[in-house]
C-alpha cells in the first residue's frame, strides 16, 4: 500500500522546484493533491504532470502571503475532497542581497510576509480543519538558514529561524490532538531559481560548501517530506530535519 493512500494533501508553491517535486511525490504515494501557486501556468503544469502519470490533482491560485487566500485554499480543498490530511507549506522567497544596516524596510516586510506570515496563515487554517478531521500532519519548509546565518540575507535568515520556532510551538500545542508538525531545512538544491541566478563557477562553489560536494535535488527533499507526512514517522513531531549534504556538519 502506498504511504499516503486515501490522503488529501496540499502544497503551496507547487508550481516549481521543491514544491512541484513534493506534489508529484504525494501523488505517487496515493494522495489526492491540491497544488497552489501564485503562477497559474506553473501550477497547472504540475497538475498536468501528476494527471499524466495517473495521479489525481487540481490547482488553486493563491497568494501565500495573504491570510484570506490561505483560508480560501483550505476551503476549496475541503469543498473538493471533504477533508485535509497533510500539508507542505513551501512557498517562499530569498529577497535582495544587502547587509542588515542597508536593508530596505519594504524588502524586509515583503520577505517576512511570505516566508513567515504566510506559513503562520497556512498553519492557522490547516490546523483548524485538521482538528475537525481528527488529525493530520504538516511539514513547513524552512532552510539550513533556520540554523545558520545567510550573510546579506537578514530577512530570509530571520524568517526561516522563525518558521522553525513556529513549527515547534504547533507541535507541542497539537501533539495530543493527533496533529504532527515538523520542519525541513534544505541545503542548496539544484532548482531553476539557483540556475537562473548563478553561473557554472558559482554553482560549483556553492556545491563545494557541502561535505558531499554536490547540490541536492528537489526530489531528495520531497522524499523526506513524504516520510514526515506519512505514518512511518508517527512518533516524530516538533523536529527540524536538515537535508544539506553535510553543509552544517562542518
Amino acid at each position: 500500500m502506498a504511504l499516503l493512500e486515501n490522503k488529501v494533501a496540499f502544497v503551496s508553491g507547487g508550481g516549481s522546484g521543491i514544491g512541484r517535486a513534493v506534489a508529484e511525490a504525494y501523488a505517487r504515494e496515493g494522495a489526492k493533491v491540491v497544488v497552489s501557486d501564485i503562477n497559474v501556468e506553473h501550477g497547472e503544469e504540475t497538475v498536468n504532470s501528476i494527471k499524466e502519470n495517473g495521479g489525481e490533482a487540481f490547482f488553486v491560485k493563491g497568494d501565500s502571503s495573504s491570510a484570506s487566500d490561505n483560508k480560501h485554499m483550505v476551503e476549496v480543498t475541503v469543498s473538493k475532497y471533504g477533508r485535509l490530511d497533510i500539508a507542505c507549506n513551501n512557498a517562499g522567497m530569498g529577497g535582495p542581497a544587502k547587509p542588515t544596516g542597508e536593508y530596505e524596510p519594504a524588502d524586509w516586510d515583503r520577505v517576512i510576509a511570505l516566508n513567515l506570515n504566510g506559513v503562520f496563515y497556512a498553519c492557522r487554517y490547516q490546523l483548524e480543519q485538521m482538528e475537525k478531521n481528527g488529525g493530520g500532519s504538516i511539514v513547513n519548509i524552512a532552510s539550513i538558514h533556520g540554523q545558520v546565518a545567510a550573510p546579506l540575507s537578514p530577512a530570509y535568515t530571520a524568517s526561516k529561524h522563525a518558521v522553525v520556532g513556529l513549527t515547534k510551538n504547533i507541535a507541542v500545542e497539537y501533539a495530543q490532538k493527533n496533529i504532527r508538525c515538523n520542519a525541513v531545512g534544505p541545503g542548496y538544491i539544484e532548482t531553476a531559481l539557483l540556475k537562473d541566478n548563478l553561473n557554472k563557477e558559482m554553482m560549483q562553489a556553492v556545491a563545494a560548501k557541502s561535505a558531499m560536494n554536490r547540490l541536492g535535488t528537489a526530489e531528495e527533499i520531497a522524499e523526506l517530506v513524504v516520510f514526515l507526512n506519512s505514518d512511518k514517522s508517527s512518533f516524530t513531531t516538533g523536529s527540524y530535519i536538515i537535508a544539506d549534504g553535510g553543509y552544517t556538519a562542518v
